[in-house]
């Protein structure tokens, strides 16, 4: 099998492509820059996808721009897929976009919007955030004295179990919107900052900010979560401290 990973460097992309590799599969990985062994393109302009998408069998798009922009690139990617006659295309999105007033949920929802009604048959994988949101979070505060956070649960995964997850769907076929992937626990982004500074042996203060905000007040109600268990085994805690390790 043929397949085409967007974001492929990424977070997500970087252990569902080991995966999908070590399982014997003809892995392309679509890149804005020419490196060896990825195939050069925008999805953006949509300059370059037509060689890269050419004899592609499945298509798996992990890539995101934090912006509006996703949705200009989903459309680029269902109109090479379609060209390229692709018989599987693979999306990763996010628990609550459907109910999360975010402009960049609304481009994720709009994003599977586009690949569902592409005709092409299709697989939509919705997960909660990963684990690295929260060290980036403390990561941002490097250089403050203290570490603001706010007061909502999150639920986070491993990336590399989301990886799995891909995989399994990879080899399963078009299976349309799947089950949420979620992580084990669900704990404040307060308690994950402490879990954080612990594990890698600081002591800055936390101040926790209670902004009435509506996608706040959206996630309170654990909009953005799924039921517990979630499909993720590896808690935060025990991330962080292999993070700090490696």
């Amino acid at each position: 099998m043929t397949i085409l990973v967007t974001g492929g460097t990424g977070t997500l992309g970087k252990p569902t492509v080991e995966l999908l590799r070590a399982a014997g599969h003809d892995v392309r990985v679509l890149s804005r820059t020419p490196t060896p062994g990825n195939y050069c393109g925008n999805l953006t302009t949509g300059e370059g996808l037509a060689e890269a998408f050419s004899d592609v069998d499945t298509v798996l798009h992990l890539a995101t721009t934090a912006k509006s922009a996703d949705v200009t690139q989903a459309r680029n990617l269902v109109d090479a897929s379609r060209a390229a006659g692709v018989e599987h295309l693979v999306f990763i999105s996010i628990v609550g976009v459907d109910v999360l007033p975010s402009s960049y949920y609304r481009a994720k929802l709009a994003s599977e919007a586009l690949i569902i009604e592409s005709g092409i048959p299709f697989t939509v994988l919705r997960a909660t955030q990963f684990h690295e949101f929260i060290r980036l979070l403390v990561h941002l505060q490097r250089r403050l004295p203290l570490i603001l956070s706010v007061n909502v649960p999150v639920q986070p995964i491993a990336a590399s179990e989301v990886a799995e997850r891909l995989f399994q769907l990879v080899e399963a076929g078009p299976s349309g919107r799947v089950a949420d992937a979620g992580g084990p626990e669900q704990l404040p982004v307060r308690t994950a900052i402490d879990q954080w500074q612990e594990a890698a042996g600081t002591r800055k203060p936390v101040v926790t900010l209670r902004l009435p905000l509506p996608l706040l007040r959206a996630m309170r109600a654990g909009k953005h979560m799924t039921p517990l268990p979630g499909f993720g085994r590896q808690t935060f805690a025990d991330f962080a401290e292999s993070a700090v390790r490696a």
